[in-house]
């Protein structure tokens, strides 16, 4: 790899992690300040819609708007977005209507939605772009990016929580957004030469895959990330703060440190393994038909968690906070792997002039899953309790086990 390959791969990364570290505290931000305000699991879930629906939206473009206008240019508008977002979320006033706060927040996270999911097609198709040609570098590269960027957002999670409780809502996200602008700044001063410039002639037909393993790999992707945001997004954080908190001001600012303190733990242990992935599933040694397996296997392993974790709730066994807080870590680990793997397939599936739509397309599916996760977690939460978004889980979950069964095992992998 040339010096000015690598000073580009670091750019990058630097980028994406200044993004998902306000990412992170956003959403803790938002969950926990809407539900002090009394907002009801299903209100909770609104406010996350819109940051889903325009995820798809911007998903299924940003791979033509990158094959159009070059990668570093939807990178920064990705960043730029996110600041603007910020700071329209400190304008917002507690005297206002909840119905009014509830349209205002969602058009808001709206626009983090579309800062969010370009951030993300650029930093994870110039991987493919700027990572060795040499055997296994391509897994290697891909997860070192996504588990330090998961490992950012989880202290993002924590970040946001402590915030909340030490300097309050507004004074949050006016101080994020002098962060991130300064970032960027920084970053657009520096970044070098090494990512691909747009082309006049891409077409917007492009970004609907060629590929059938896309399109398989890719339902494969929203079913398990559905089944990771029906509990993550608004179910377990409420639960946990129902457990958690006792009324006071003093049990509120616990729970929100405690509430955060498991979010981000959460995230980092989930980025670890990610990063660790290709040594814990011995990529370098794999063979493309082991891998499409393994990315099967490992969604069979995924689903059995949360049947045992709704089963436990639902028996309201002894010790059932413990248990779940300890399932959900294991879920974390294996659901890492997972992602991994399906990180790892999207780029070794696309072909590098058509990377752009692929991923695109790709993560438009991933943000169809957050969304569908999204409002599940707080209907199921509001309809069955704990037990109920679990279980809703684990059907997600076996869904994206009968979608991974239509990749070919014996596909060739460009690699």
């Amino acid at each position: 790899m040339s010096a000015g390959g690598l000073r580009a791969y670091i750019a990058v990364t630097a980028a994406y992690w200044a993004f998902m570290l306000t990412d992170g505290a956003l959403r803790m931000l938002v969950l926990l300040h809407f539900h002090t305000l009394g907002f009801s699991p299903v209100q909770l879930a609104y406010l996350f819609l819109l940051y889903e629906v325009m995820g798809i939206v911007t998903n299924l473009s940003a791979g033509w708007l990158a094959g159009r206008f070059g990668l570093t240019s939807t990178l920064y508008a990705g960043l730029a977005i996110q600041i603007v977002a910020l700071i329209a979320l400190a304008g917002l006033d507690p005297a206002w209507p909840a119905a009014a706060s509830v349209a205002f927040v969602t058009v808001v996270q709206g626009l983090s939605g579309i800062a969010k999911d370009l951030a993300k097609m650029s930093s994870k198709s110039a991987v493919k772009v700027l990572a060795p040609q040499t055997e296994g570098a391509l897994f290697r590269w891909v997860a070192l990016l996504t588990g330090s960027k998961n490992a950012v957002k989880g202290a993002g999670f924590f970040l946001g929580a402590a915030l909340l409780g030490l300097i309050g809502f507004r004074a949050s996200v006016i101080g994020m957004a002098v962060a991130l602008a300064a970032i960027l700044a920084a970053i657009a001063a520096f970044m070098p030469r090494g990512l691909p410039a747009g082309k006049k002639g891409t077409k917007v037909s492009a970004v609907i895959p060629e590929d059938a393993r896309i399109r398989a790999l890719s339902l494969a992707r929203m079913f398990l990330f559905g089944a990771r945001d029906t509990w993550f997004v608004v179910g377990i954080p409420v639960f946990f703060y129902g457990v958690l908190s006792d009324g006071t001001p003093e049990g509120a600012r616990r729970a929100f440190f405690l509430i955060g303190g498991f979010m981000a733990l959460w995230i980092i242990g989930y980025g670890a393994v990610q990063a660790s992935a290709p040594r814990l599933l011995r990529a370098q040694t794999a063979t493309p038909a082991q891998t499409i397996h393994a990315a099967r296997l490992w969604v069979g392993i995924l689903t059995s968690i949360p049947a045992l974790l709704a089963l436990a709730a639902w028996m309201a066994i002894p010790g059932l906070t413990a248990v779940i807080v300890l399932g959900l870590l294991a879920f974390g680990g294996v659901f890492a792997l997972n992602s991994a793997l399906h990180s790892y397939l999207i780029l070794a599936f696309s072909r590098t002039e058509r990377v752009t739509m692929d991923v695109g397309f790709y993560y438009m599916s991933n943000a169809a899953g957050r969304l569908l996760g999204t409002l599940l977690s707080g209907v199921s939460f509001q309809m069955g309790g704990v037990a109920g978004c679990l279980a809703t889980a684990a059907l997600l979950s076996a869904a994206s086990w009968l979608s991974a069964g239509r990749l070919s095992r014996t596909a060739a992998v460009s690699v």
